[in-house]
């Protein structure tokens, strides 16, 4: 087996010089193929607020030239068991959603054809849909945990059926998710009417509020996620909105009261082990960010995705 190869070495080029790939990795040409491939999707027409978001796949890689090779949460090197590449931008239309929503699905298809599996960094959350629209033509309907500080299973924004509030209702009535195995987690805010949180759970989503992982703490909300999802394909999609606006400023729709970015990585790492077919973090918002706070938090967020699935194909899955 050829040696993965890893980030540049720091000793050799500073970490602000060179190319900004995610974690200063290889590009997915050098290196030909890929077990895991951070890929960006600059898209953000679904917003129904601020705007920006297709500026995160870049601010967040500029954030993460500082990320190291070692995770000591987690005991494990992501880049030396597992080769991950940088695999560059889906190109998709601005201007039509419904055309973005089909070109991107039509590339991370391609690009995961080998068995490379995506952390993408969005982009609003529209992307979620052709996402797990792609794992699920591979793996059937997945277990999906959703860290949000909104529901996003909205039926229309103006009678779009496509946007950064809808996908998650889009991917319940195709199939691809396993409803046995739903959750949101984060969620927080006023919503239009109780009506929402009915709807919600028709769709066979469980919720964990921001209050509950305050109250019940980071390991007592992992073992109630792991009892859901069970060894299902799991796919996490991350809202970096999740995180409170002091950890998340820069992001179309903030609301008060939201997780640390401790509590989210504290999850995150409790789900090691878990089969993990897929990701995203999304709706980074550089425009309204402030010493890269977000893109700092969601470079984090991605590494520790990537590690995850280290671990996981560390245990021979």
């Amino acid at each position: 087996m050829t040696e993965p190869r890893g980030p540049v070495d720091s000793s050799r080029v500073p970490r602000f010089a060179g190319p900004a790939t995610f974690a200063r990795l290889p590009r997915l040409a050098e290196v030909g193929h890929a077990d895991v491939a951070v890929v960006g999707v600059p898209f953000d027409s679904g917003v129904s607020y601020r705007p920006g978001a297709r500026f995160g796949p870049t601010a967040v890689r500029e954030a993460s030239r500082l990320l190291r090779p070692y995770h000591p949460g987690l005991d494990i090197s992501p880049f030396a068991v597992q080769q991950v590449a940088d695999g560059g931008d889906v190109a998709c239309n601005p201007f039509a959603i419904d055309e973005a929503v089909e070109t991107i699905e039509e590339a991370v298809t391609g690009l995961s054809a080998d068995g490379t599996r995506l952390v993408t960094i969005g982009g609003d959350h529209t992307i979620a849909l052709p996402l797990l629209r792609s794992v699920a033509k591979k793996h059937g309907p997945v277990a999906l945990l959703h860290f949000d500080a909104h529901l996003d299973t909205w039926d229309t924004y103006f009678g779009a059926e496509y946007t950064h509030g809808t996908p998650f209702r889009r991917a319940a009535e195709e199939g691809l998710l396993d409803t046995e195995a739903i959750s949101h987690v984060g969620t927080r805010g006023p919503l239009y009417g109780k009506r929402d949180l009915d709807e919600d759970r028709r769709l066979g989503f469980g919720i964990v509020t921001s209050a509950d992982v305050m109250r019940r703490g980071a390991d007592e909300v992992v073992d109630a996620l792991r009892q859901r999802i069970g060894d299902r394909p799991l796919y996490v999609s991350i809202d970096i909105d999740v995180l409170d606006p002091a950890h998340a400023p820069g992001t179309g729709t903030p609301e008060a009261g939201g997780l640390t970015s401790r509590e989210l990585l504290e999850i995150l790492r409790g789900l090691a082990g878990a089969r993990l077919v897929g990701a995203d973090v999304v709706e980074v918002a550089p425009a309204y960010d402030h010493a890269e706070i977000t893109a700092v938090a969601a470079s984090h967020v991605a590494y520790d995705l990537v590690t995850l699935m280290a671990a996981r194909s560390c245990e021979g899955a």
